[in-house]
């Protein structure tokens, strides 16, 4: 009988009060929610706050790279389409932009460099698996890109501009990019004896092992030189920054540094101990990363160990943000077990405030705790629609988004790599909707101001301030909503 009345106060608690009047936007929202091209246009409106699992690099679209590359003529091999700054052997098919042009192939290579530098229109002659094409195209691009030094600053410079004017285009207020590592020449050198020191701990699972050798190498890295390469960093991002008038009364960026984890435990610890420096000396760097494929083996071997150097950072360095992917895994890509402590680890291990993507949360163990703890502790997750169903093949009901919301763990809605996977905010809005009907205009709202409250930078006046802001775009978007096409149709 308990039971019963309990139910029947549920459904009952569920029915609208009488004589409330429903939010026409809602009603509106609901009405085109399974027309793909009403919804593209109804989010391309909507304000959609901040962008926050974004990464530089993968954002361009790959018709600005394939200019820089026309417009600084570079070298390109036509037999392997590699593109080079530089050309060692000019006889075994390379030849520079200009020749292309002046024979007139330029239209006959940019569609096969589109192909391989994004995903247009894969699997088109697929040569590999979906997420090895992916993650092969930034190498693919990576010398027009270039390396993010003084001399080639214009570059990152213009494509900073095409960001911002393609989050106004949208909408979209904010961006926290994940921008590139730190480099650095001249550093104390560290034995490489601490790499096998660092695995046999991790063997063991010996976590204090683990950071007394983390506090050795430390000591090691701290060095004048150390510090003058992350504030190098740190005010040459500013110089352009400040140069391009980034930051305005529509529009804010902020920047994560991150490092790659496929190489070796040394300099894994060495590139992070960079990355939280830079940030330290920069209100504009307001977070650190950790970037690459979760499944790769290397990735795989030293997760643990990665994730006791980032709870070290974490001691040195309290005020940095640290946002992680984490759980960016499904079942056959790597044995069962793998796919039961990645999230875990990065929650309570490296102590990160956000998580980047969290497929594989299902299979955590003891994943309904852990998911409170989430809730609990204010952990967001990026949730990123089209990366994950590209790279991993995971959409629909295998997405589990619906159980972050289910249990109340912060969610936002991010692009991951919109130039890489040629899409943008608006279609991951789109296919939010689309797919998931539990999701109602007003969570969807909610979502879009999470992408503020859990943003990273540090200035809370300005937080604030676009905070506020995103409550009037909203109230003219509705009323926009209300006058233009509801009014209409009457």
């Amino acid at each position: 009988m308990s039971r019963l009345i309990f139910c029947c106060l549920i459904i009952l608690t569920s029915l609208p009060v009488s004589g409330q009047r429903a939010n026409p936007v809602e009603a509106y929202f609901q009405s085109i929610r399974n027309n793909p091209a009403e919804l593209t246009a109804f989010f391309q409106q909507m304000p959609k706050g901040g962008d926050l699992h974004h990464h530089y690099s993968g954002s361009i679209y790959a018709e600005n790279y394939l200019q820089t590359a026309i417009d600084s003529n570079y070298w390109i091999n036509t037999h392997t389409l590699a593109v080079q700054r530089t050309a060692t052997d000019t006889s075994a098919g390379w030849l520079r932009f200009s020749d292309l042009e002046r024979l007139g192939r330029i239209p006959e290579f940019r569609e096969q460099l589109l192909r391989r530098w994004s995903v247009k229109d894969y699997p088109f002659q697929a040569e590999l698996p979906f997420d090895q094409h992916f993650f092969a195209t930034f190498d693919q691009f990576g010398e027009a890109k270039g390396n993010f030094t003084r001399e080639n600053k214009n570059v990152y410079g213009d494509g900073l501009l095409e960001l911002k004017r393609r989050a106004l285009s949208e909408n979209v207020q904010y961006i926290e990019t994940m921008f590139s590592g730190v480099r650095c020449a001249n550093l104390p050198a560290i034995s490489d004896n601490y790499n096998g020191v660092l695995l046999q701990q991790q063997k063991r699972r010996d976590a204090k092992a683990v950071q007394d050798t983390l506090e050795v190498l430390y000591g090691k890295l701290l060095s004048a030189q150390s510090r003058q390469c992350a504030y190098e960093y740190a005010d040459l991002l500013g110089d352009i920054h400040r140069d391009l008038a980034l930051d305005d009364s529509s529009f804010t960026i902020r920047y994560q540094t991150f490092c790659v984890r496929v190489v070796d435990p040394v300099r894994v610890f060495t590139r992070l101990y960079l990355c939280f420096l830079a940030a330290e000396a920069s209100p504009l760097i307001v977070g650190v990363n950790i970037v690459a494929p979760e499944n790769d083996p290397v990735s795989m071997r030293d997760y643990w160990l990665h994730m006791q150097m980032f709870r070290f950072f974490r001691k040195h360095f309290p005020d940095v943000g640290v946002a992680m992917h984490a759980g960016e895994l499904v079942l056959g890509m790597v044995p069962p077990e793998e796919l039961s402590w990645h999230i875990r680890d990065a929650v309570l291990t490296a102590g990160a405030q956000r998580i980047g993507h969290g497929v594989d949360i299902a299979h955590e163990k003891d994943s309904y705790a852990l998911l409170d703890s989430m809730r609990v502790r204010k952990v967001a997750v990026e949730i990123n629609l089209a990366s994950n169903e590209f790279i991993l093949g995971v959409r629909d009901k295998r997405h589990p988004v619906s159980m972050y919301r289910r249990f109340g763990v912060p969610i936002v809605i991010s692009t991951d790599d919109a130039g890489v996977l040629r899409n943008n905010l608006t279609e991951q809005f789109v296919l939010l909707a689309q797919r998931y009907p539990e999701f109602s205009y007003a969570d969807i709202k909610k979502l879009v101001f999470n992408s503020i409250e859990f943003a990273f930078m540090e200035e809370a006046g300005r937080k604030k301030w676009i905070l506020k802001d995103l409550e009037n775009r909203f109230n003219t978007f509705e009323r926009k909503i209300v006058s233009q096409v509801l009014q209409a149709r009457e």
